[in-house]
């Protein structure tokens, strides 16, 4: 029993084994139950498991709310939030990457499933390296804080960007040393194919596999910015990778109402990009202004979720007629790398 309760990176380990244990839960619960079949996930059943899972997160909340404080409470909500709204961009670039492979949106789920299962190890590793270097050099928070308002800046002023999936880099390596299937074999990820020279069975990846390789790829892009957001709001290990965890465990059920809506959410990067600038911002103010003192939590969760919701809003109500709709995105070629012969 006193193992559980030393700390490990800050937090006695009874707290790690608890989320550990709802992610398992959780991730079994998808497994075993929702994925025993291919199906297409419909936006109702997606927004009901969406709401599911976000209900979930906020408990999750209330229990660190309760046991760690009303401060590092405040900073998971904080977290999860950005993490959240981060977490629709995301849904674009995996709706483009679903495209040009051609996956039937039966398949889709367990994809993400299993993307969402890669993403927590990834996510994790850098956390991890994080915080370890966070600890040993607080300056690194500076160089954080620069790039998120950098990024911020950026995001305000740039144009739409076009993800070319057919030229990336991984994609054209997997091609070039694994067979790759031109057509799909249901939900496996691997089959057997016979070789057109020695007529024996071997291994072949499938476009389905491609997709799930990209998309991992692609969550690493994104937390280039979503992680150092966290850190910028707390040095705390538990709450940066539980908040952030919790937000992407929702992002596979929430995906298909999306989709099919993305377009709504046009505007919204505008508000993430004054969240990132306002994020970055603080650590500076608190610093370099407040001699030290610490940003108010109440303060940093208000202006956050109200840019957020204003976001949110305002996308929803300039897209509410078809001629006022956001301009479409580039879209992607649609067809798959061909087998390597």
């Amino acid at each position: 029993m006193d193992f559980l309760s030393t700390d490990w990176l800050g937090t006695p380990v009874w707290f790690w084994l608890t989320f550990i244990g709802l992610v398992v839960a959780l991730t079994a619960f998808d497994l075993g139950f929702l994925n025993r079949e291919d199906k297409e996930m419909g936006i109702g059943e997606s927004l009901k498991l969406s709401a599911f899972y976000i209900t979930v997160a906020l408990l999750f909340g209330v229990w660190v709310w309760v046991e760690r404080g009303a401060d590092l409470g405040m900073k998971y909500y904080t977290g999860f939030f950005i993490e959240k709204a981060l977490s629709i961009d995301n849904v674009f670039v995996i709706s483009l990457i679903f495209t040009y492979f051609a996956i039937p949106r039966k398949y889709q789920y367990r994809a993400l499933l299993w993307g969402i299962i890669g993403v927590i190890v990834l996510r994790g590793l850098m956390i991890g390296l994080g915080a370890a270097v966070v600890q040993q050099y607080y300056w690194v928070l500076y160089i954080f804080a620069a790039f998120l308002v950098f990024t911020g800046v950026k995001m305000m002023f740039a144009g739409d960007q076009h993800m070319d999936v057919g030229n990336n880099p991984a994609i054209k390596w997997i091609s070039k040393r694994m067979r790759v299937t031109p057509e799909l074999h249901g939900q496996r990820f691997f089959v057997q194919v016979s070789d057109e020279k020695t007529g024996k069975l071997v291994r072949a990846a499938t476009p389905l596999f491609l997709a799930l390789v990209v998309i991992n790829l692609a969550d690493l892009v994104f937390a280039v910015d979503s992680v150092p957001a966290i850190f910028a709001i707390t040095t705390d290990t538990f709450i940066v990778y539980t908040s952030n965890i919790m937000a992407i465990l929702g992002l596979r059920a929430l995906y298909f109402a999306l989709a099919a809506m993305v377009h709504r959410f046009y505007y919204l990067k505008y508000a993430l990009a004054a969240v990132l600038i306002f994020i970055g911002s603080k650590i500076f103010v608190s610093d370099f202004v407040l001699g030290g003192d610490k940003f108010p939590p109440l303060l940093s969760l208000g202006v956050t979720a109200a840019l957020i919701a204003g976001g949110i809003v305002y996308s929803l109500w300039k897209t509410r007629h078809g001629e006022d709709a956001a301009p479409h995105l580039p879209q992607p070629e649609t067809s798959p790398p061909a087998e390597r012969t």
